[in-house]
């Protein structure tokens, strides 16, 4: 153990003589202007004090992104980031050695579109000085625990790509320093694979906290994927949050902390009071730090409104200290921090896995933001997934300089992925903010797609269209059955209905279309009739749809659609296919229109539904188990599937208060919800699907649904408007039981990535002391979650973020909703407590949602989850339009794939991104989906074909980049520092695919490995060159 670094000569000693110092310096009485000397660098041997003038600019939390840029609304809070970045120029300006970094692009932007070119040289000066540095450098500092993976390299490129283009520079240093928690995707995949060099956070658990205080380990080399053994990534938590050191350094202009008065002329003289002050946080920090660097961040939320208050006390600290000679202070950077850490060449403590769940406190466990605001977490996911649809389309037609364009819907996603927004922890009109955002930007986003589809509908050419004569609309609202497209086909008229595919791979799934005649006929692209299914709209949807269509569009429907159209479909890779709905009279006399079927009360013992290899059995009335049999792989098994409620908690006259609220789960009581079992279960069979309908409670629906040939359970729910009329707030979960013995272990995924071995009760990291044994056994969810035990694994996938966790063996429990009406007392001072009002009628929110469970013999269930849960990240996309009925459609083109004649992808890849940028190169991204030894078969190396990706196109030149494409992929790592750890997961080989092979154009992946390139298009045959 090291020992404590000690002062050698007492405090008192140290003061006196400085303070004579200083007042044989100035004469009595006589005024004389100060220059103090901030220029130190590094002092070897020293402890040096590196201070980090910053800022955390929130992109909306108590106000709108709009509010706290210019600074209105200042009831709620006095902030205004305008004020921060005007104040902050003049300020570095007046002395050289002053720094300071910047972290959020989406304000900084905003910002810099508005300056002269005057002033934009002036700051690319600071920048290209050093003075002003980005750090982290995404539009937003994104949450680490409910978002995907795709949304985090989205939002960070956009940052980066905007600072390489105005500055040339490439952000070095990872800044998560607000983030509740911290996931393994962000260590390895937005800390080492962009390049940084570092990763530094202020928030993990506190029992974990004051173990590596005592351990000086708080500062790690951090390994996040077992996949990607190279990844790592020095990591540093900090001691307390990332505020001013102990001892009241805050120095805005209203903040009470003392100033440092050094005119000894005035009253209140405090120079060695203050220099005293700054060296015991100096040796309390150094105390529980390795080496000697420590680093102060100066700084906190929404502060230099005006800058030159905090850097005229630091220039004070510093030169005073400097003068006093016990420590060495200087401004800095994270980056000259970083290379000081790393000059000491030392090995540093390795760490694995995340750091969740997080909490602050004994009974403070920051676990139920997994699911807050649950229909903003469904609404960013399902605009997360069609934005990468979107993109592949504006690529297909070309991306048009003058619009529509997909812009706007990438800022708002990128906004959304703040940490205080799709997180759900923001206050409501904030919230409606980030909601209407997204439907700006996804009303822009739908012309394109609908463009672009036209105009490949219309032509086989892939120059693109001029002005095709048919209107592709969409349906944002299906989800609660409204689609005016589907329900108002004109007498005589057809419907069009274009499907994309935005996977790699042929797709095979069934899809549901709101009607309102059961006189129809369904064809497919060579005109043949598709077998389909009609099944009657039920009151649950139909209220649901009343109701939220006249919160949406201000009107009722016209129409009431009777049933839903099912029918299976067929969609090529990155393509699409063509279906025709129309009038069973008019198709022919040989045409047979589906049959209707209804719901049925089952008033048998039991009732069985599947058609194919997986069925379910249950009780004709609820609250029995369901048998769960798959014939193929003679997998067996009991399913209870239940809900119930936890209480929120009310702590407000406790010793140590603690409420639930949008940040903090902390139950009090269990509430089971029986099903309602004198109603029988209302069983829907068909060709196509079957369903077992239940109507829980008053508040509760639920769908079990099986589709023909599949062997997965889609289970559908609609919970609300919860009941709080007793005063109590209520956090509803739903439970899949089973009699595996998994041994208190479960898997869930690292933001729908690496998955992560749980075990409940248990930290790797330190030796757990229970205080909430249900919140504390909470893990964020964006694909997924999964138990097994030595036959059988369980799996259940998720349609968006939410909290889940195996709180009993053989049980998997999700956190569907919350409603809560008392504030946790972590900031946002409102209560989660959300309403949708119609007309002066104010209702709890309700949402509706899936999620999809499968049991497969142990080491079978990775493939379906990879691949199903790529499906239910890019759902199909449904476009419609009219035709006449007696219209052929020959000259139009049926189906379409952006790949080459019979190409696919590997089951195992995935293109993640394929976007034309604004100078004309095209941005392709592709992912592995398998971990190392996660799967037997799809666990390997494989190979995509650039060439059969881009048929039709001459590929100029190929550079492969770091993941946010701001840099060369071989200049990155030539720079990256290369970290030591005193231990090793594994054997530390790199594991990469080969270099691109530019003869045939072909892209290797290894497990896990994200590849991304920037490509040239060119109209000539020149052989491509890949740098």
């Amino acid at each position: 153990m090291e020992k404590k670094t000690e002062l050698r000569m007492s405090p008192w000693l140290f003061s006196a003589a400085l303070f004579c110092t200083i007042l044989l310096s100035i004469p009595c009485g006589e005024s004389k202007f100060m220059v103090y000397n901030t220029s130190q660098g590094i002092v070897p041997g020293k402890l040096n004090v590196h201070l980090v003038p910053h800022t955390h600019d929130d992109v909306g939390w108590l106000k709108t992104v709009d509010q706290y840029y210019v600074g209105s609304n200042n009831s709620i809070q006095g902030a205004c980031v305008q004020n921060v970045l005007d104040s902050l120029i003049p300020a570095l300006l007046a002395d050289k050695n002053r720094k300071f970094i910047y972290v959020e692009i989406a304000f900084f932007e905003r910002w810099w579109n508005e300056q002269s070119e005057t002033m934009k040289h002036v700051v690319k000066q600071l920048v290209s000085s050093g003075q002003l540095e980005f750090i982290n450098g995404g539009m937003c500092m994104h949450d680490e625990a409910v978002t995907h993976y795709i949304d985090m390299v989205d939002q960070t490129t956009l940052g980066h790509r905007f600072i390489k283009r105005e500055f040339g520079v490439t952000p070095r240093i990872g800044w998560q320093i607000d983030p509740f928690g911290h996931s393994a995707v962000q260590a390895y995949l937005l800390g080492a694979e962009v390049g940084f060099d570092s990763f530094f956070f202020g928030r993990i658990d506190y029992q974990d906290r004051e173990k590596r205080k005592g351990e000086k380990s708080l500062e790690t080399v951090w390994q996040g994927s077992k996949s990607l053994p190279a990844s790592k990534i020095f990591a540093g938590a900090f001691p307390t949050n990332y505020e001013p050191p102990p001892g009241d350094f805050y120095f805005e202009v209203n903040d009470p902390s003392p100033v440092v008065q050094d005119d000894i002329n005035l009253f209140d003289y405090n120079v060695p009071d203050r220099v005293n002050d700054f060296v015991a946080a100096a040796i309390w920090q150094a105390n529980i730090t390795r080496g000697n660097h420590v680093m102060f961040t100066m700084g906190t939320d929404f502060k230099y409104q005006y800058a030159n208050s905090w850097f005229r006390q630091m220039d004070k600290l510093i030169h005073y200290v400097n003068m006093d000679g016990r420590v060495n202070a200087l401004y800095s950077t994270p980056s000259i921090y970083t290379d000081a850490k790393h000059s000491a060449n030392e090995a540093w403590p390795l760490k694995t896995e995340d750091f969740f769940p997080y909490a602050d406190r004994a009974n403070g466990f920051w676990t139920g933001y997994f699911t807050s605001r649950p229909a903003l977490k469904r609404y960013v996911r399902v605009m997360s997934g069609y934005y990468l649809a979107a993109r592949q389309l504006e690529f297909f037609n070309g991306k048009s300089k003058l619009g529509p364009k997909t812009d706007l819907l990438a800022d708002a996603l990128a906004i959304a992925q703040h940490h205080d927004a799709v997180a759900g922890t923001e206050k409501q009109h904030v919230a409606n903010d980030y909601a209407t955002r997204l439907a700006i930007g996804y009303k822009e986003a739908e012309k394109v797609v609908a463009t672009s589809l036209s105009c490949l509908f219309e032509s086989q050419s892939r120059t693109g269209c001029q002005s095709p004569t048919i209107k592709f609309e969409e349906c944002p609202l299906l989800n609660i059955s409204y689609c005016p497209a589907s329900e108002n086909t004109p007498l005589g008229k057809k419907l069009v209905v274009v499907v994309y595919n935005s996977l790699g791979w042929l797709r095979d799934e069934v899809i549901n279309i709101p009607v309102t005649s059961d006189n129809v006929i369904v064809r497919n692209p060579e005109g043949k009739e598709v077998e389909a299914q009609l099944i009657p709209v039920v009151d649950a949807y139909l209220s649901l749809r009343n109701f939220h269509v006249q919160a949406y569009l201000g009107t009722k429907p016209a129409k009431t659609p009777k049933y839903w159209l099912a029918f299976r479909v067929s969609v090529p890779p990155f393509g699409f296919s063509t279906y025709t709905i129309s009038d069973a009279k008019i198709a022919g006399a040989h045409s047979t229109n589906p049959s209707v079927y209804k719901s049925k009360r089952s008033l048998k013992s039991a009732t069985e539904v599947g058609q194919g290899n997986l069925k379910l059995s249950r009780s004709a009335f609820g609250g029995k188990p369901t048998s769960y049999t798959n014939s193929r792989n003679s997998v067996k098994e009991q399913v209870y599937q239940t809900f119930c409620f936890y209480g929120g908690y009310n702590g407000t006259n406790d010793k140590s208060p603690q409420n639930g609220g949008a940040y903090i789960f902390r139950p009090n009581g269990t509430y089971p919800l029986e099903p309602e079992k004198q109603v029988p279960l209302a069983v829907i069979r068909g060709p196509v699907v079957e369903e077992i309908h239940e109507q829980i409670n008053q508040w509760i629906y639920q769908v079990t649904r099986l589709y023909k040939g599949s062997e997965h359970v889609e289970v559908e729910f609609i919970v609300g408007p919860v009941p709080i009329d007793d005063g109590i707030g209520k956090e509803v979960v739903t439970q899949i039981t089973t009699s595996m013995k998994t041994n208190g272990t479960f898997y869930t995924d690292s933001n729908g990535r690496d998955f992560i071995k749980r075990i409940r009760d248990y930290r790797t990291d330190w030796n757990l002391e229970v205080t909430e044994p249900v919140a504390g056994n909470y893990y964020p969810l964006n694909l997924g979650i999964y138990a097994k035990d030595d036959k059988k694994e369980l799996s259940v996938l998720v349609d968006r973020a939410l909290g889940g966790g195996s709180i009993k063996d053989g049980q998997i429990e999700l956190l569907l909703h919350r409603r809560l009406l008392l504030d946790d007392s972590r900031g946002v001072d409102e209560a989660l407590n959300e309403t949708v009002c119609v007309h002066n009628k104010c209702m709890g929110l309700t949402i509706q949602g899936k999620y999809y469970y499968r049991i497969d013999p142990l080491g079978e269930g990775a493939k379906w989850r990879r691949s199903f849960g790529q499906q239910i990240y890019s759902p199909l996309l449904l476009a419609f339009a009219e035709e006449d009925g007696d219209k052929s459609t020959n000259s139009h083109v049926a189906t379409f794939s952006g790949f080459a004649p019979s190409y696919s992808l590997p089951d195992n890849v995935a293109v993640i991104t394929l976007q034309e940028l604004d100078d004309g190169k095209v941005l392709l991204r592709l992912a592995h989906l398998y971990e190392v030894g996660e799967d037997k078969d799809l666990s390997v190396k494989t190979n995509v074909e650039l060439m059969k990706l881009f048929p039709g196109k001459k590929i100029g030149q190929v550079v492969e980049t770091s993941l946010s494409a701001n840099q060369e992929r071989s200049e990155m790592e030539k720079r990256r520092l290369v970290w030591k750890a005193e231990a090793s997961s594994s054997d530390g080989t790199a594991r990469r695919g080969r270099p691109i092979d530019y003869t045939k154009l072909e892209v290797e992946l290894l497990p896990m490995e994200i590849r991304t390139f920037l490509i040239d298009m060119v109209a000539d045959t020149l052989k491509a060159t890949v740098l």
